[in-house]
């Protein structure tokens, strides 16, 4: 059946591909991803496999593969991903010396893709389980581990129609789960091979923090005052704290928007305007025309910049929660500053944590994002407790990284 259900969807990739771009990026891709390793692969090197879904799950892995780098440079490392959404962003990171797409997970890509790299162990992050990749790694006696994985009650894994399916998990040498509850869940199906860890994005987001930019652009343009900073933002969350700002000439804003095309920035153009804010870009404060002070709203229409932008906030709101899933929360945490989100978080640990020791609060609409606001800022001995909470969250979760490498004896 997982085969029969690959096929099918390869086919609809391929005649999608002829209509939407990003799927035909993905679908290139995958199909150049062999012959792209052969042309690239040192046939005298013994290579490790981390395997990304996408940008999120990277990050996650970019703490391992740095101390793999470090510490033992007689590995080289082969990185892939499954989204153009990581590995357009990615594909020059050298901290991996491949970086390639990961073609489909059909037994003939899986043969070949494998009979090419021949690693010696693969690390597979967060919710990677391709069926038939797995199964000819555990075939050929090579070692593969689950790293900052989570798992949940809902997953197909634990119910009474997937338990075939579960079988994939048995392919793993090693669980590194985040929590006590993914232990718990393995652990009932039979799986004893597991370590509650944590998860590397602490460890990532910690060292961010130490090697971030200082933005004299942003210091500038925030002239000493109050400043929100909204990242990785869709039009649902700018629709919520735009309008708030109306007549609050007290406060400095900032908009890193997920998605950076024209029409974006300019709807968000159009809706600052509408509310009384003078907005600027970041690439026209970049040629030193205008005056940075002149403005009370900064649009920020490049990427790279967030976590280190995340240090001149008083109070962050991170964008997702009304549609796909928030994004990343901890990059504005590690500040030590509050993080307000939407309400699709419940798949998200550091949601729940960051809410349940009040560094994280959530908001359901337009009055409950006023209510959070409104007591932020007329409460100053609250927004220092939110502040603190959030940096001490972070802090204390740090060391997933040296527990996982320990335990695979790197």
């Amino acid at each position: 059946m997982y085969n029969i259900a690959i096929t099918l969807y390869l086919i609809g990739v391929a005649i999608l591909s002829l209509f939407d771009k990003k799927v035909r990026t993905m679908w290139r891709g995958e199909r150049r991803a062999i012959s792209d390793v052969k042309r690239k692969l040192d046939p005298s090197a013994q290579y490790i496999w981390v395997h990304a879904a996408s940008l999120g799950e990277f990050e996650q892995g970019r703490p391992i593969m740095e101390r793999i780098r470090e510490k033992h440079p007689e590995y080289k490392i082969l990185l892939t991903f499954f989204s153009p959404s990581g590995y357009e962003v990615r594909k020059d990171y050298s901290g991996a010396d491949i970086v390639c797409y990961l073609p489909l997970d059909t037994p003939r890509n899986a043969r070949r893709f494998l009979r090419t790299i021949k690693p010696v162990g693969a690390l597979f992050i967060k919710y990677e389980f391709w069926y038939n990749y797995l199964h000819i790694l555990k075939n050929r006696n090579i070692p593969v581990y689950s790293v900052s994985s989570i798992f949940r009650p809902k997953q197909i894994f634990f119910r009474w129609y997937g338990r075939h399916y579960a079988k994939v998990l048995r392919c793993f040498k090693h669980f590194f789960v985040q929590n006590e509850v993914s232990k718990e869940l393995l652990n009932g199906i039979g799986l004893d091979n597991v370590t509650v860890t944590g998860d590397t994005r602490f460890d990532r987001v910690l060292a961010i923090a130490q090697q971030a930019k200082d933005l004299t652009i942003v210091e500038r343009f925030k002239a000493g005052k109050k400043t929100f900073i909204a990242g990785s933002s869709w039009q649902p969350d700018e629709d919520i704290f735009i309008p708030y700002m109306k007549g609050r000439d007290d406060w400095k804003l900032v908009i890193a928007p997920h998605v950076i095309a024209e029409a974006h920035l300019i709807q968000i153009e159009q809706l600052l305007k509408a509310n009384g804010r003078r907005a600027v870009r970041y690439s026209v404060l970049t040629e030193g025309t205008v005056s940075a002070e002149a403005y009370d709203t900064l649009v920020v229409d490049c990427f790279g910049l967030l976590s280190s932008i995340y240090r001149y906030a008083d109070v962050t709101y991170v964008g997702g929660g009304f549609g796909v899933g928030i994004h990343n929360l901890l990059e504005a945490a590690v500040w030590s500053k509050p993080v307000i989100f939407g309400p699709n978080n419940t798949r998200f640990q550091e949601a729940q944590d960051l809410k349940e020791c009040s560094g994280g609060l959530e908001i359901s609409d337009a009055s409950t994002f006023k209510a959070v606001m409104d007591g932020l800022i007329c409460d100053s001995a609250r927004l220092e407790r939110c502040c603190k909470a959030a940096g001490e969250y972070v802090r204390g979760k740090a060391g997933a990284t040296q527990a996982i490498l320990k335990a695979l004896g790197l």
